[in-house]
């Protein structure tokens, strides 16, 4: 009777075993197959695209992104598939040549349609933004603008994409969408969560960097001040992206690009000369004839405007670092500061906070001078490099680079001593700062620039709140899979052994 009993709860246990083991191995198997939808990749076909066009004051660029069609509110999704330069100079360089901006565009947007899939063209929206250039060219002939415009929007729906527009962006919208760019990319509005922190709170939000833009007409500054007081309010921009809440600083300063800034400099040291302008900014030897009416046609230099006794004059080089550093101070005001703060030109700046990424021509012109580094070298350092190099003889120096155009070649002794002048004294970086200062090209494969962060603005990729379900981190992705797997090998495992020799787990004790 008793060896009945105790059959009957063995086998009363056994059973009770292989139900808890057969349970848990549905609530692994139902684990397994809720991570792998959670985390489950989009066909590689089901992706969108958006196109943006760069309209510089010197050059035209075109980007192409694409990013997965279910994940347009994650972050970190959107990348660039290619970059397209088109040949010639900014689409303000058309306006007396208007019937030429056809031909322009053409090349760049064929190979758009060779890049997007025949099958996603007329979803994919197209975007041109027209910056510092086309804004000079508004203040000239606001009329003429207007034309470009219109026939670069004429020529741009002729191709079967989502034409959404061109138009001129403001020097604020430019320095706003590269800080939104340059964040986005090095993933600083969203912290990837672990498995055992899912949703990251507003004690652990990573600092964001700020950014520093230079191109030929403008330049902008963009960063989270500490002090979220900003004294002058057409400064200050408030965005809600991820559920977080940011007070950015930003100023774009019009005429202070590379290249305005050399025909400032040109037009303001020409005016003490009898024709020939000895520069510190050009190397020795470097001889180059410019026509004065050249030189004034830009807003930026109308302020030195002079009536001049001749209509040509002879640049000649003496390649100079110091000297070319103090006439490149005079075209900043430093007299006078309504403010706490100040950058120049009576600007407010406030106290530099956290790290910056410099680029567009902040990095082209460092990447040259071999100053593009994983560590960037001290402002000392860059002051010697660039005595050595202003000093160059000019034929020595178009022996060593004779793949690069002459033009260029000739002003990366003034664009180097001007990105130093701009940071160490426009904008007060000290030496302790200046290793804050990051010169980047690309980010994960993308240029670091403002048309991402526009595209992401206009197709609405950012959320103002924090997206319900973040996804989880390849790692813990990974983890989780073979964790769950582990569990269910165990369990089916075991389940077998106790069904086939459950006595082995009843041995008699002695």
């Amino acid at each position: 009777m008793e060896d009945r009993k105790e059959s009957e709860l063995k086998n009363f246990c056994s059973r009770n075993i292989l139900i808890i083991l057969g349970f848990s191995c549905i609530i692994a198997v139902i684990a397994l197959i809720a991570v792998g939808l959670t985390q489950n990749k989009p066909l590689p076909e089901n992706v969108k695209y958006g196109i943006v066009l760069d309209a510089g004051s010197s050059h035209t660029s075109l980007y192409i992104y694409k990013w997965p069609a279910e994940k347009e509110n994650d972050t970190g999704v959107v990348h660039q598939v290619t970059e397209c330069k088109l040949k010639g100079p900014g689409i303000s360089g058309y306006a007396q040549k208007l019937s030429e901006i056809d031909t322009y565009l053409t090349a760049c947007m064929v190979r758009a349609t060779q890049v997007v899939p025949k099958s996603r063209h007329q979803e994919t929206p197209v975007y041109l933004g027209a910056t510092a250039g086309m804004r000079l060219l508004r203040i000239e002939n606001e009329q003429l603008a207007d034309k470009v415009l219109a026939v670069v929007a004429r020529s741009l729906s002729n191709y079967h994409f989502d034409f959404q527009g061109a138009r001129i962006i403001t020097g604020q919208e430019e320095g706003a969408y590269g800080w939104i760019t340059i964040n986005y990319l090095l993933g600083k509005f969203t912290q990837k969560p672990s498995w055992l922190n899912l949703r990251p709170n507003e004690d652990t939000a990573l600092e964001t960097y700020g950014a520093l833009d230079l191109g030929g007409a403008s330049t902008q500054i963009t960063f989270v001040p500490q002090d979220k007081n900003i004294e002058s309010p057409s400064n200050a921009l408030h965005f809600r992206l991820y559920g977080r809440d940011y007070s950015v600083y930003t100023h774009s300063f019009l005429c202070y690009g590379k290249d305005q800034a050399l025909r400032q400099k040109l037009a303001k040291d020409i005016q003490d000369t009898n024709g020939t302008l000895r520069d510190p900014c050009f190397h020795p030897g470097y001889e180059t004839v410019m026509n004065v009416s050249d030189l004034y046609s830009s807003p930026c230099t109308k302020k030195y405007e002079r009536t001049l006794p001749f209509d040509q004059f002879q640049i000649q080089g003496t390649g100079n670092y110091q000297q070319c550093q103090k006439s490149i101070l005079q075209l900043f005001n430093f007299s006078h500061c309504p403010y706490s703060h100040c950058s120049f030109n009576g600007i407010f700046l406030p106290s530099l906070h956290g790290d910056f990424g410099a680029f567009s021509a902040y990095y082209y012109v460092m990447e040259f001078l071999n100053f593009t580094s994983e560590e960037t070298p001290s402002p000392e350092k860059m002051t010697d490099t660039m005595e050595k190099f202003c000093s160059q003889p000019w034929e020595e120096l178009k022996t060593y680079f004779g793949d690069v155009k002459e033009k260029y070649l000739s002003e990366y002794c003034f664009s180097g001593t001007y990105i130093l002048s701009l940071l160490l004294n426009g904008y007060r970086f000290t030496t302790d700062s200046w290793k804050n200062i990051h010169f980047m090209g690309k980010i994960q494969s993308s240029n670091v620039g403002w048309t991402l962060g526009y595209m992401l603005n206009l197709t609405n990729m950012i959320p103002a709140e924090q997206p319900l379900s973040a996804p989880l981190t390849h790692s813990t992705y990974v983890f989780l899979m073979v964790l769950f797997s582990l569990i269910l090998v165990a369990v089916v495992i075991i389940g077998v052994f106790i069904f086939h020799k459950p006595s082995y787990f009843w041995k008699d004790t002695v």
